[in-house]
């Protein structure tokens, strides 16, 4: 399945008792449909309204328009988090 480029935006909502919410782009274009399945395989545990987050999006199976994948977190400054990692004991 082709992804299209990752992009980052908005969590416009998420309802976690439904299992999916959107994402408003920052581009301007039409909000990006987000399902539980999602967010669980990129390791969240669930979105929060006004979560700044950078994904792909791939066509949904029912031909209802793309859908988020690969979700990740941004910082407040709009950049990628760094890798966690050990700082080397000497």
């Amino acid at each position: 399945m082709e992804r299209g480029p990752r992009q980052s935006g908005t969590v416009k909502f998420f309802k976690s008792d439904k299992g999916f919410g959107f994402i408003t782009p920052d581009e301007g274009d039409a909000d990006v449909f987000v399902h539980i399945s999602a967010v669980e395989r990129s390791g969240l545990s669930a979105l929060d309204s006004g979560m700044r987050i950078s994904f792909e999006t791939e066509p949904d199976r029912r031909g209802k328009g793309p859908k988020a994948v690969n979700l990740q977190v941004l910082e407040e400054d709009g950049s990628e988090p760094a890798e966690d990692t050990q700082p080397d004991e000497e």
